[in-house]
Formats: structure tokens, sequence, C-alpha cells
């Protein structure tokens, strides 16, 4: 992060917060996890999934789903304003080379943890990649083994459902790994619930 902050010295390059909608955190009932902060996205902005491609299409699938949208007045910032939805990430710097490891992964499941804590009406969570499927399932203190990572899953655990999804990066996107109608899917299926 040193050399983030040296290289780039007017951007965020610090932990990147949750992202609720104005009314706080008690109105969400459903949660978006993504990996962690894109170098030249949410490291950038401070904001997740803003400033980088793979935000591109999870804000354009929460607004078609009337779950976020760009307040005129915010616009010149792009910040999003959402609609009974938080959005996170399972790491909560941008790791080096973009790859976490697990110390890191464990290291901020805490702050995921307390961000799942403070949702008292939440029912829906979708985790974009395996890992932050793993590490949600295990901050909601359920079992690998029981809850396993797959394109299209649901499961549940303590009370919420829980849906994975591929990431919605770049490459996945480029090579049709996961498409919109893919993750448009999700959005449905969490609204319904």
């Amino acid at each position: 992060m040193l050399e983030n902050r040296r290289a780039f010295s007017d951007w965020h390059n610090g932990p990147v917060e949750t992202l609720y909608p104005p009314e706080g955190p008690g109105s969400v009932n459903l949660l978006v996890v993504g990996l962690a902060p894109g170098l030249r996205g949410a490291n950038r902005t401070g904001i997740p999934f803003i400033g980088d491609n793979s935000g591109d299409l999870l804000y354009e699938t929460l607004g078609n789903h009337g779950l976020s949208g760009i307040p005129p007045e915010a616009k010149p910032a792009g910040r999003p304003q959402l609609k009974a939805t938080a959005i996170t990430n399972a790491v909560r710097c941008v790791p080096p080379e973009n790859k976490p490891v697990g110390a890191e992964i464990n290291t901020c499941r805490k702050f995921l943890t307390a961000t799942i804590r403070q949702l008292d009406k939440l029912k829906v969570i979708v985790t974009l990649g395996k890992i932050s499927h793993d590490s949600t399932i295990r901050a909601l203190g359920g079992k690998i083994s029981q809850h396993p990572f797959g394109h299209a899953a649901e499961t549940r655990v303590g009370g919420i459902s829980v849906f994975s999804s591929y990431h919605c990066s770049r490459y996945n996107i480029n090579t049709g790994r996961l498409t919109p109608d893919m993750l448009m899917l999700y959005s449905r299926q969490s609204r319904d619930h």
C-alpha cells in the first residue's frame, strides 16, 4: 500500500468501507460481497466497485432492478445511491498483484463479520467469486464443506440466503464466463426473497 500512496498520492489508497444506502445499515436487506478493491477502481475512489469495469456491470444490474441509482447531484463524483442494498468486499485493501492471500482474507473477515452483524434486516447475500463466497460463509459461522461455491448456487446459513456468482471482473465478462443475464438472474432472485 505504501508503494501505491507514493505513486498515486491523490488516490484513496486505504481500506475501502462498506457502501450503504442513505438510510443506513438498518435499511439493508441485500448485501453484495466482492473480492477486494481494484487498484484503479475502489483503491482510487474509496467507493466499492467504482472506477473499474467490474463495477459497471454490477451497478447497471442493480440499477435495472431499482436497487441503485446515481442522483443528479452526485454524478460528478460518481457515488451511487443504493436502495435497501449495501456493497462491501471480503478484503478491504487492494491486495498485492490483485491476489489476496489467506492471511489477508482471514484478517479482513472480522470486518465482514461486523458488517453482516449490523444489518438487522439482512435477508440475502450475493457473493461475487469463490473467495468472497468462502469468506462470507465463514463470517456467517458456516462450514465451506456444507456450503460449497458454485455459480448459480444458493444456500442458507443462519437464516440468510446466500447466492453465489462468478465475479463480475473484466476477465470473466470478456471470456463469457459471466454475462449480464447471468448476473441479472441473481439480482432478480435476491430481490424476490
